[in-house]
């Protein structure tokens, strides 16, 4: 969090100086203090005339590499300027802050920021990248980008910062493969984004951010040593190997080594490492295993089989490599890596209503290759936003065994395909049988949670399912039809709780529920049969347990239909209590503790 001190050079400013003072929980200092705590604050914020501020800010400034930002509001409080250090001091992000919460105009004059393109230079700071050596220069760099130069740039791992410039991509920049390909491209500047060691044409100016993606997986000798030497045994390994050393992210090992004076020199400098036992790692299938490792460790690999276990299953960059006391083998996670097969995100779609995705699972609506939804849940208008070449299939004529070959034959020509499940996938989400059909043709996929319809109801009901000393509960369940249900899950004996329950695909079965429910809660509780939620045609019924099922048949209601019941819905009895005086403080008490 930055540190920032509010300078106010008059009586007009004050009511602003006393909103960033809050908003920003920074310190109001008087203006004469401003020499003495230069160098104490990460920014200051002058609240009064750009002239008077930049006057007072002059003498004392230095090295934009240094310098802490500087915004000045003008005393009405109309405009919030970014004076100094606004691109790499954060001054440009503080104004756009500034003038959020007072309601101002962002003022902002740094190049970069006002055509919209990348600020090459704040790129690892954001991401967590490093500049590789070997790089041209960023000043250089920079010079090329915001003149838009023709741009060429490689993307070898697929994580959040290289999404953002995929999505974000200016028109001068071109995706290419391989530097091979800028020869004969006419490309003034090359951006890397890449774990693996790049060699650029002479001459050409280059910028490569390495990415902590790489885990390490270490066998060690008993008590090997000296510490430096297998230090710079595993790095020339990875040099050797075309990995950057910049990229490594985290070390794995068998657990018995973990007192080792290698282990013990990593953890002392900072570096995460993880412990696996032998049986965790003899399950990992590894190319290189070893007879002896396995008869005195008790496990076939130690250093191939940590660093996938460390990347659940990823992607070997480099096979084990053998040194004087030591073994190593690199891995990077399958979801990171940019293959020449695809990636499947199974996405949760949320209730229905399009604006309910969220913001990741809109995007990569977008960005897909193949949308394959579920017809007969997901309403058509949440795949409008795709873009033109995509494929759109709906999968509710589809057999499970037709799904999983569309997605692979997709996958296999190296797409991006969205499995688009009602909800959140996880819940009732029909995805077990995907997801073991992924595993077992080795795929890529990860999954992106969505808003379950659970929610949608309480939001819709206008009620909180949750009510202190009286409901703490929400069961999400199911009921008895087709697909049978463990017995310690049945809803007679959920309903010992009396919690709030919110039953899932149990329309049709609606009189066994209500029979059975009835066995616990009162006759009067309150329900909520939801049909379509937050859908164009949503419909809700309110009513009492004891009408449940004529409810439903009334009404004709079977797929897409909710029941919630408890005493929670539409209840307000009670929640004055946790506002009041008491239990205020203790809770202001509880955060600051």
């Amino acid at each position: 969090m930055q540190k920032i001190a509010i300078i106010s050079t008059g009586e007009s400013g004050c009511s602003s100086a006393r909103v960033l003072e809050q908003e920003l929980q920074a310190k109001v200092i008087r203006r004469d203090e401003l020499a003495t705590e230069w160098q104490s604050f990460d920014a200051f914020i002058f609240i009064g005339a750009l002239g008077i501020c930049v006057r007072s800010i002059a003498p004392l400034t230095g090295d934009k590499h240094t310098d802490p930002a500087v915004v000045c509001v003008d005393s009405s409080g109309m405009h919030a300027i970014s004076v100094l250090s606004g691109h790499i001091g954060g001054g440009n992000e503080l104004t756009e802050r500034v003038a959020k919460a007072l309601g101002a105009e962002p003022v902002i004059t740094t190049r970069s920021d006002t055509t919209g393109l990348w600020p090459l230079d704040l790129l690892p700071s954001k991401f967590g990248w490093k500049v590789a050596p070997g790089s041209t220069g960023m000043n250089q760099a920079i010079f090329k980008f915001v003149n838009q130069k023709p741009t060429a740039l490689i993307l070898d791992i697929r994580d959040a910062g290289a999404q953002y410039l995929e999505r974000t991509l200016p028109r001068h920049v071109t995706i290419i493969n391989d530097l091979e390909e800028v020869v004969n491209g006419h490309f003034e500047l090359i951006i890397a984004v890449s774990p693996f060691i790049k060699t650029p044409p002479e001459d050409m100016p280059f910028l490569q951010f390495v990415p902590k993606v790489t885990s390490l997986g270490i066998g060690l000798a008993r008590q090997a040593s000296p510490t430096d030497e297998i230090h710079e045994g595993i790095r020339n390994a990875l040099l050797s190997n075309k990995i950057r050393p910049e990229s490594v992210r985290n070390y794995a090992t068998v657990d018995i080594k973990s007192q080792e004076p290698y282990v013990r020199f990593l953890q002392d400098n900072g570096q995460e490492v993880s412990f696996y036992t032998a049986d965790e790692l003899d399950t990992v299938e590894v190319p290189n295993p070893s007879d002896v490792v396995s008869k005195h460790v008790g496990t076939a690999s130690v250093s191939e089989a940590a660093a996938l276990k460390a990347t659940e299953g990823g992607h070997l960059v480099m096979e084990k490599v053998k040194g004087p006391n030591f073994t190593v083998a690199a891995a990077v996670p399958q979801s990171l890596m940019r293959r020449d097969n695809g990636h499947i995100e199974i996405v949760g779609a949320g209730p229905g209503d399009p604006e309910l995705i969220s913001i990741r699972g809109r995007r990569l609506l977008e960005q897909a290759d193949l949308i394959l939804y579920a017809g007969s849940l997901v309403p058509r208008e949440l795949t409008l936003c795709a873009k033109p070449d995509a494929v759109v299939r709906s999968s509710a004529t589809m057999t499970l065994e037709e799904q999983c070959q569309l997605m692979k034959s997709h996958y296999d020509r190296g797409q991006l395909i969205v499995r688009l499940h009602t909800g959140d996938p996880c819940i009732f989400g029909a995805i077990q049988e995907q997801m073991a059909f992924f595993d077992a043709n080795d795929m890529s996929y990860h999954i992106t949670p969505g808003i379950s319809s659970f929610l949608a109801a309480a939001a819709e009901l206008r009620s909180q399912f949750t009510i202190p000393e009286r409901c703490q509960t929400i069961i999400l369940t199911r009921g008895e039809g087709r697909t049978p249900m463990p017995e310690r899950e049945k809803l007679h004996l959920l309903a010992k709780s009396r919690s709030t329950m919110c039953i899932f695909l149990s329309a049709a079965i609606a009189d066994e529920v209500q029979r059975e429910l009835l066995t616990e809660y009162p006759e009067d509780t309150p329900v909520a049969v939801c049909y379509h939620l937050t859908w164009r045609d949503q419909r809700i019924y309110r009513g009492v347990l004891k009408n449940l099922a004529n409810i439903v048949h009334e009404h004709n209601l079977t797929l897409t239909t909710m029941l919630v019941v408890g005493e929670a819905i539409d209840n307000r009895k009670g929640l004055s209590e946790l506002y009041s005086k008491d239990f205020t403080h203790l809770f202001r008490k509880s955060e600051n503790s």
